[in-house]
């Protein structure tokens, strides 16, 4: 296959990866003038946020699966047609447990990471995956791109018009789609590996590790992504189109620039990039978590107040730092992937990729949670700064001690 035709099939299948990631976090926007309409606390606006999130994640494993029998294409375009119909039918639910019923059902457009994946590295050669695989999940920046369609169509027609267009964009893409791919390289005769064989990868090891760093990355750039427009209403008092805007100086990075943490992991290798990414998170975050604080100081010429907290600009730097850090950890962890597993990729994308998003269901709602106990809105990067803190130990544990980080030599086997 020639090269240009390589990259259609790539910049072709990236492009439906973003709708469907847009589509995927539309409760992000939409949620804030639906949870004033039903009168949702934090928790369960968490919830309705976070229901999609979980059947995109609970899916991956089969469809990546799927995708390594029956190849991505034909996988692909099924997924797509079938979620058009409840993501239409999602603008005439007028109760919580219908949002959540259909959100569980067009929630699906998540797995389409599992299917994409896997079909597009296997159209490049092992020293190119990282960067393929990198643009690829730029895809994220549908995230971004949901934050600037939803609130104006939500602003000019209301939020029901937001899952009408993304449905008609769905089945559009799934057309574009379908004439513009190619079949799937990695499909055998005799419809590619049996399930035993598939799932026998998930006894090793690797595979958790690199489930454990994904679910942060990922998890917390998809947990973020929905979060961080109610954040800038309620912290900075912004309106909806202005915090999507802000938000998605988070969103936008954590997607567009995925391609460029593909490169570095090529270049750098995955081991390295994910270290300095997690240390990198870590800064972002315990900067993040500090709370807007008045503090009275007693001196001898009397009080003297002083105001401790980010101001909007800066707090949207240090987001779109995060959103950097993230993005980078994503494309280094499927490096790994690639590397390690490239006979299984689409067993072992889906199960990472599962894990991952699992972390991104169950974030929002600990958010919610933890905003309703507390009362704080920066208690969401106060949770995410002690799971970093933890996910640096057990790296720390597990590989720095015995793997280079600096570009030195990695000490022989056995010393």
């Amino acid at each position: 296959m020639s090269e240009s035709r390589r990259l259609v099939v790539l910049l072709t299948t990236t492009a439906v990866f973003a709708v469907c990631f847009a589509i995927w976090l539309m409760f992000g926007v939409i949620g804030i003038p639906i949870r004033r309409e039903l009168g949702l606390n934090a928790t369960e606006f968490g919830l309705l946020t976070a229901t999609p999130v979980l059947t995109g994640a609970l899916f991956r494993l089969p469809l990546g699966i799927w995708t390594d029998r029956f190849g991505g294409r034909v996988v692909m375009l099924l997924l797509l047609l079938f979620c058009a119909a409840p993501l239409y039918l999602a603008s005439y639910a007028v109760r919580l447990w219908q949002f959540l019923l259909l959100g569980l059902a067009l929630g699906l457009v998540g797995a389409s990471f599992a299917v994409g994946m896997p079909y597009v590295a296997r159209f490049f050669p092992k020293e190119r995956r990282g960067f393929a695989m990198g643009v690829f999940g730029a895809g994220n920046v549908g995230a971004a791109l949901n934050m600037f369609v939803a609130p104006v169509l939500t602003q000019h027609y209301g939020w029901q018009s937001v899952p009408r267009v993304y449905a008609a964009s769905l089945i559009a893409i799934a057309a574009l789609f379908w004439l513009l791919s190619a079949p799937d390289p990695g499909v055998r005769a005799a419809g590619g590996p049996s399930l035993r064989r598939e799932l026998a990868v998930l006894a090793d090891a690797r595979v958790w590790k690199y489930c454990q760093y994904y679910s942060i990355v990922f998890g917390g750039f998809t947990a973020l992504s929905v979060w961080m427009p109610q954040y800038y209403v309620n912290e900075y008092g912004f309106s909806i189109s202005e915090a999507a805007l802000l938000a998605a100086a988070f969103s936008l990075p954590g997607g567009a620039l995925r391609a460029l943490g593909g490169w570095l992991a090529d270049r750098f290798g995955a081991h390295a990039v994910t270290w300095w990414v997690l240390w990198a998170a870590w800064l972002a975050l315990f900067l993040l978590a500090y709370p807007q604080t008045e503090l009275i100081v007693h001196t001898v010429r009397g009080d003297v107040g002083f105001h401790i907290g980010w101001p909007a600009w800066g707090f949207t730097a240090l987001i779109f730092a995060l959103g950097l850090a993230f993005a980078c950890g994503t494309a280094s962890t499927f490096k790994y992937v690639g590397d390690d597993f490239p006979e299984n990729m689409g067993a072992v994308t889906g199960i990472v990729g599962m894990v991952g998003a699992l972390g991104g269901f169950l974030l929002p709602i600990m958010f919610g949670a933890a905003l309703d106990l507390l009362g704080i809105n920066s208690s969401c990067f106060m949770l995410l700064y002690g799971v970093v803190w933890v996910s640096l130990i057990l790296n720390y544990l597990t590989e720095v001690r015995r793997l280079p980080i600096m570009g030195e030599a990695a000490p022989p086997v056995g010393a």
